[in-house]
């Protein structure tokens, strides 16, 4: 196999927590798979939480875990996003959210004392959840005429097919979602039938 076509994540929201000196750290995981969505999760735990001192988070987004950040929110430079995303990149996870929000107890911490306390967070989210592997899909489109329909449904019956939707204009088309390591080989095989058009839908899940 040329790469891998599947990756890891988390199966659900989850909470982690951990105090110090008075300091409270609620660590809040989510799986997300934009940046409207992250941002509209921000800013609901703002408003929440809007009695605490600090909201940083890190997050992960993408199969290939293209698109990330990590924000201090306040906190010494390093000392709150890095460890967060440290924590990510140990389990090896994607499109995932995760936020720590600080309630100051009025003792500093000191530089170590914040990146113990965010990395310990962090995990306890982590340890809290289920981490699930899921496959890179694409989604496709085959247009086609009558005369095809039988031999396109024969190779759409395929295990790692899900036909998404079906229509009838003047050809018939199929939307259709397949795993990404499957798809030339469904593609190629529906290619050499006549009068048959396969495109590419936009991004993967």
């Amino acid at each position: 196999m040329l790469f891998d076509d599947t990756y890891k994540t988390i199966a659900t929201k989850s909470e982690g927590i951990y105090k110090e000196k008075g300091s409270k750290f609620i660590a809040l995981a989510y799986p997300v798979t934009t940046e409207d969505e992250i941002k509209e999760i921000i800013a609901g735990l703002k408003k929440e939480y809007y009695d605490a001192r600090h909201h940083c988070y890190a997050y992960i987004l993408g199969p290939d875990k293209s698109a990330y950040r990590q924000n201090d929110d306040g906190e010494p430079s390093g000392t709150a996003g890095r460890p967060i995303y440290g924590q990510l990149l140990s389990k090896d996870v994607t499109n995932i959210l995760l936020v720590v929000i600080r309630y100051f107890g009025g003792i500093k911490l000191g530089v170590s004392g914040l990146i113990n306390a965010y990395k310990t967070a962090a995990k306890d989210a982590l340890d809290n959840n289920t981490i699930i592997e899921k496959t890179i899909d694409e989604k496709y489109r085959v247009t086609f005429d009558y005369t095809e329909m039988n031999s396109v449904m024969q190779i759409l019956k395929d295990p790692f097919v899900q036909i998404n939707n079906q229509s009838y204009e003047e050809r018939y088309l199929i939307d259709y979602t397949i795993r990404r390591r499957e798809a030339d080989r469904i593609n190629d095989a529906l290619r050499k039938l006549r009068e048959v058009k396969v495109e590419t839908m936009h991004n993967h899940n």
